[in-house]
């Protein structure tokens, strides 16, 4: 057997390999006596079947098997044995299938496309400078959130007069151009959110109304199009809902009011715990730290993006990008031309910077142990299961779970990359100069 590297440029080669008979007949001949040692058929006792007839009924079959897993085999040890780093698989150059007798006295040449992987040439340092911002809560922020937790603990009343934040339950008619019920039109029941309506004008004439007052409607101008809403409300579909253009008779049935939860100690003890808070200061103080400890992980994204971002702009690398199209297209059958040109430029930037962070990984011997994958996993499912109760597992029921899901290839593989990128990102921020700035939410949200 022969295998050589044809180098076209620095980012595109050929390996080629010569399979001769002496190289193949031994696991052919391998092959051919367990599979003989196997088969069940007719006339033959089990395991009885002389490999000569193995060989006359399958034997092609066989040699195309074994000649496909010396090929891999072989073309993956030569790229290990030779440092030969690759980016995606090997592709193979067609070759015309009748070239061969597959008599078992052919010499095969074979040949495969490779996409070389560039030099990458970076060197964090404290000349790399980020942003690490420290979100802080704005008033309209805190206020927000505080209103939608006492209303969450409040209670439904039914005022005779309606004002913004209401919600109208209604009987709505599909009326037609001159402004008359439409004959077999839509009609329904429903609840108008008057806090989902975004038309300043509209929302006036829902304010203010009582039980069975009516009114006209213009569902699609209120909620701005929002054919979700517009078809919960209606019970139509959404498809239907975002082709609606006529105007509704609004006949109020009730009007519905969450009123917010008295800010007492009762509420308080229900939100933390008996006591922990006693006050109004306490309580907005606890939501306050509540808040901006979610808006510290917007802000540690925010840092991963700025360094990914800067990263992967200043290390030039030119890719392989033919070879890279065309393995795309080989290994997703159902990607269309369309889609890869649209989806190509945010694949080579992913491409770079998973380049960029083995470069990192191997000048600084990072290392990626199986306990921190395991803790990684653990924090994952933890995270899960206080969605649904917040109670924690018992830490040696957690770890089972644990183990279970790392058991699954695509699960363990997707928890490492992610320890991979928070170690990468941890050593940047370990070596790069961070320079602090205090900002209120509602301005972080204006960043890009």
């Amino acid at each position: 057997m022969n295998i050589v590297q044809e180098k076209i440029d620095d980012l595109n080669a050929l390996v080629k390999i010569t399979l001769a008979p002496e190289d193949y007949t031994p696991n052919v001949d391998k092959a051919i006596k367990e599979q003989a040692k196997k088969a069940n058929l007719p006339g033959f006792r089990k395991g009885m079947v002389p490999a000569a007839h193995i060989k006359r009924m399958y034997g092609k079959s066989i040699l195309v098997e074994e000649i496909n897993n010396m090929l891999n085999d072989n073309i993956s040890k030569y790229l290990t044995d030779n440092n030969v780093e690759i980016l995606g698989q090997p592709l193979p150059v067609q070759e015309d299938e009748n070239q061969y007798n597959w008599d078992y006295n052919d010499t095969f040449n074979f040949a495969y496309e490779l996409g070389l992987a560039p030099a990458v040439d970076i060197e964090v340092s404290s000349k790399d400078k980020f942003t690490q911002y420290n979100v802080k809560a704005d008033e309209e922020t805190l206020n927000e959130r505080i209103k939608n937790i006492r209303k969450s603990y409040g209670k439904m009343t039914n005022p005779e007069v309606s004002a913004e934040g209401d919600v109208l339950y209604a009987e709505l008619k599909q009326l037609a151009n001159d402004g008359s019920e439409f004959e077999g039109g839509i009609s329904a029941t429903g609840s108008i959110r008057t806090d989902l309506v975004t038309d300043k004008k509209i929302l006036k004439t829902l304010v203010g109304v009582k039980k069975d007052d009516t009114l006209e409607l213009d569902v699609n101008k209120a909620f701005g199009g929002d054919a979700a809403a517009i078809a919960k409300l209606l019970n139509i579909s959404e498809e239907d809902a975002a082709e609606l253009k006529s105007k509704f008779k609004v006949t109020v049935k009730n009007v519905n009011r969450l009123e917010e939860a008295e800010l007492n100690q009762e509420f308080f003890d229900k939100i933390f715990g008996a006591d922990a808070v006693k006050d109004e200061a306490g309580f907005t103080a606890k939501i306050t730290e509540e808040i901006e400890s979610m808006f510290k992980q917007d802000a540690d994204r925010k840092l991963q993006n700025d360094i990914y971002t800067q990263f992967t702009e200043q290390t030039k690398m030119q890719l392989p990008d033919e070879f890279l199209r065309k393995w795309l297209k080989a290994t997703n059958e159902k990607l269309t031309d369309e889609e890869l040109a649209q989806g190509y430029d945010d694949f080579a930037k992913n491409l770079k910077w998973t380049l960029i962070e083995n470069k990192i990984i191997k000048d600084n011997d990072i290392k990626i142990d199986y306990k921190d994958v395991f803790e990684a996993a653990k924090q994952r499912l933890d995270a899960q299961f206080r969605m649904y109760s917040p109670t924690p597992l018992p830490e040696d029921q957690l770890a089972q779970y644990a183990a279970n899901f790392l058991q699954e290839k695509e699960n363990a593989n997707r928890i490492f990359e992610e320890v991979k990128a928070l170690k990468v990102f941890d050593y940047i921020k370990s070596v790069a100069t961070l320079n602090e700035k205090e900002i209120t939410y509602n301005k972080f949200t204006e960043l890009k």
